[in-house]
């Protein structure tokens, strides 16, 4: 019955205009259809076919209207069809029960029908808060951050409570003529503030109060202990790793600087043997000079390093020609006569980098593919790509330095890049510190660009340095550094 009635019993009852027409139009129906049905029974038992509206109007549209419609059925039946017809007079004063009756039935059936409707108010209601609760419980307990969820779930608070607005603070915010405070307690403690619009009517202030803030109290409380749990969590593992990474550092440094310093001190005490030639001194303070360059390169890479894992990086850009850069980096390596060989485009266009940055970068990327090269000479390309466009969508410089050694397999072409991993034995016996690669790509992404290697096994490694141009014009002074360059050209 429910299924077909049940439109009667809505949250809330349509307009009165509507009822008015309605118990109208109910009771003039009713007084047509008791004149067929004079002929099947007496007129005093039919006026209960007046309680049909009655009832109609009362459960629909409350008290009111059920009153009104019980008097203008009782009229309507004195009037039509309760002798004398055509006029308001009483000859019978069973026609006063019937009219009593119909009042009664009215009063009996609005107030039926009105806690019926409050109770469905009451259980629409609770449905919605309970999916507010679900929903603000999954914002703030199992959500990403709480500071960047609060708001989603004050949205979604002012949205089920039909508010203009609201808002959720982490702190104690006093309330003004605009906004009503809700302080949001554990204990004693002070978790935050809930902010209403003041023009809230005083039903949902009251709900708020009664049932909404204490919910949300619970759920923010969980909220911060679930965020606290995770910055636990987060420092721990940074910990952890932070001491993986001590650990690595003391092993590959301790054996790295031991080795220099070796070579140093024993240098230095044989240098000052009365027994040594010229040449043999001369050979010791090359091996010392060579022992302390090594040492230097592998404090600056350390020093490099830590400021890349703190963020300090910050690179200063400038134009640049980065054939000078490149230039630069090979003349700190002191190259042998057939360790390297140019190949770089003639008026190559100037970047914005840092020079200096880029400049270590190319160094460590030089440095290791000498070491892997096995003798043969280690190839530098350089040339502008302004058909293919990287992600930013610009144009790009590219840079690829092409040793001929052993390769790298290819699971690991991106481990190359992480700190202190090291590659297997590398040409001649000697192994780097595994840190200039990753901070060759530090410095390369600090300055917008990227790096990466391409290799297949037994045919030698490429790394590729990608720099985006600069896309407004150049000063015709600053376009000097890299033309008069032969396509081809071998470093001595």
């Amino acid at each position: 019955m429910s299924r077909y009635f049940g439109f009667l019993l809505t949250p809330e009852p349509p307009s009165k205009r509507v009822g008015v027409i309605v118990a109208a139009v109910l009771v003039a129906l009713c007084t047509l259809l008791i004149y067929p049905l004079k002929r099947a029974a007496p007129v005093v038992s039919l006026g209960v076919v007046y309680m049909l509206a009655v009832l109609i109007v009362s459960v629909t549209w409350g008290v009111w209207l059920g009153v009104a419609a019980a008097v203008m059925s009782a009229l309507a039946f004195n009037y039509f069809h309760l002798p004398p017809v055509g006029r308001l007079t009483i000859s019978d004063p069973d026609n006063v029960v019937a009219l009593i009756a119909f009042l009664v039935a009215a009063v009996l059936a609005s107030s039926v029908a009105e806690v019926t409707r409050a109770r469905a108010r009451e259980a629409a209601e609770r449905r919605r808060e309970a999916d507010l609760a679900a929903e603000m419980a999954r914002l703030l307990v199992s959500g990403r951050r709480l500071s960047e969820d609060l708001p989603t779930a004050a949205a979604r608070l002012s949205q089920s409570l039909e508010l203009s607005s609201a808002a959720i603070e982490l702190e104690a915010v006093e309330g003004d003529e605009r906004r009503i405070a809700f302080p949001l307690r554990e204990g004693p403690r002070r978790l935050g503030t809930l902010l209403v619009p003041s023009n809230a009517s005083e039903v949902t202030l009251r709900r708020l109060q009664e049932r909404i803030v204490p919910s949300l109290e619970s759920l923010l409380s969980a909220g911060l202990e679930r965020e606290s749990l995770l910055t636990d969590v987060v420092e721990t593992a940074a910990l952890r790793r932070a001491d993986v990474v001590k650990t690595a550092l003391l092993r590959a440094v301790s054996h790295d600087l031991r080795s220099p310093l070796t070579a140093i001190s024993t240098a230095g005490e044989a240098i000052g043997s009365p027994s040594l030639s010229e040449e043999e001194r001369g050979e010791m303070a090359a091996i010392i000079q060579e022992e302390t360059s090594r040492l230097a390169r592998l404090v600056d890479n350390l020093l490099d390093l830590s400021r890349l894992e703190a963020g300090a990086a910050e690179p200063r850009t400038a134009l640049t020609s980065i054939d000078d850069v490149i230039r630069a980096a090979l003349v700190e390596l002191s190259p042998g006569e057939h360790d390297f060989t140019l190949s770089i485009d003639r008026d190559l266009p100037l970047v914005r980098v840092d020079p200096v940055q880029m400049e270590r970068a190319f160094v460590n990327v030089l440095e290791n593919a000498r070491r892997h090269s096995g003798g043969h000479p280690v190839s530098v390309r350089a040339r502008a790509v302004r058909g293919l466009t990287d992600r930013s969508g610009r144009d790009r410089l590219v840079v690829r330095i092409v040793d001929r050694g052993p390769g790298i397999p290819p699971a690991q072409l991106e481990r190359v890049f992480e700190p202190f991993y090291r590659a297997g034995t590398l040409q001649g016996g000697h192994r780097g510190s595994g840190l200039g690669l990753a901070i060759a790509r530090g410095f390369t992404e600090c300055n917008g660009g990227r790096l990466h290697v391409e290799s297949l096994p037994g045919q030698g490694a490429t790394f590729v340095f990608e720099i985006p141009l600069v896309s407004e014009p150049l000063p015709a002074e600053q376009g000097v550094g890299a033309q008069d360059i032969p396509n081809h050209e071998r470093v001595p």
